[in-house]
This record gives structure tokens, sequence and C-alpha cells, in this order.
């Protein structure tokens, strides 16, 4: 009888395993086989005794572009018309970089407006506060 352990891996629920390797194994998960969006790694080990062990490994994939958008939040509630800002941008690959729709525009913050009157507003009262009035003539 053998003394080697064996890893079986399992993706999600699906009952037909990726493969069964005698342990330690090297193994290279390809992603882009799955779809974008939570999956499961299962790994099932069993020894020469014939005991399991299981370890459940959830992870995301994002293979496709990513989205971005301005203008409403998760679970946000709203009413009336939105003006959304919507951004697919991907990454390309490991030997080119996308430069066209890499960045994410978005609007000017509120607070970056208020703080730009209230300097305008200084400097209007600063300028009309420090003016040489001459009364006497």
């Amino acid at each position: 009888m053998e003394d080697k352990s064996f890893v079986t891996l399992f993706i999600d629920d699906d009952p037909q395993p990726v493969g069964t390797f005698p342990a330690p194994v090297s193994f290279e998960l390809d992603t882009k086989k799955l779809t974008d969006g939570k999956h499961v790694l299962k790994v099932v080990s069993k020894d020469h005794r014939g005991k399991e062990g299981i370890k459940t490994i959830p992870f995301i994939v994002r293979n496709g572009p990513a989205i971005a958008v301005e203008g409403i939040r998760k679970d946000e509630v709203v009413d009336g018309v939105l003006p959304l800002m919507i951004n697919a941008y991907s990454k390309g690959d490991q030997k080119t970089f996308m430069l066209q729709g890499s960045e994410t525009p978005q609007s000017i913050p509120f607070w970056i407006i208020i703080l730009l009157i209230m300097f305008v507003a200084w400097a209007v009262y600063y300028h009309i506060t420090s003016g040489q009035i001459n009364l006497v003539k």
C-alpha cells in the first residue's frame, strides 16, 4: 500500500473534480474559464488510511472589464431623475496596457466647490476692506 496522500480539487458545487493529484501538488487555476463573481475552491485530501480532510476557500473572479458607477450607491434610497456616470474598462493583458478608458472620470466633490466659494468671498471682502479710503480733503 502506498503512503501517499492524494488531493482532489473541486470548483463550486461541481461534482466533477478539476483533478486528483498526489500530495504535495503545484496547481495553476485558470480563472479565465470561470465566470466573474463568487466561487469556492474545495480541496479534499485523503491519506493512505482513507481518512479525509476538507478545506473550502471562497474567492472572487474578475476577468471581465471593471465597471465604475457614480451617482448611485448600493442600497441607496432614490427618487426622481438620477444623473449617472458609468465607465467600463479592461486591464488589458499581461503584455499591453490599455490607456483609453483606464481611468474613471469623476465629478468635482461638493466640498471643493464650497471651499472655492468661501475663498472668493474672502478675497472680495479683503479687497473691499483693505482699500485706502481718503475721506479728508
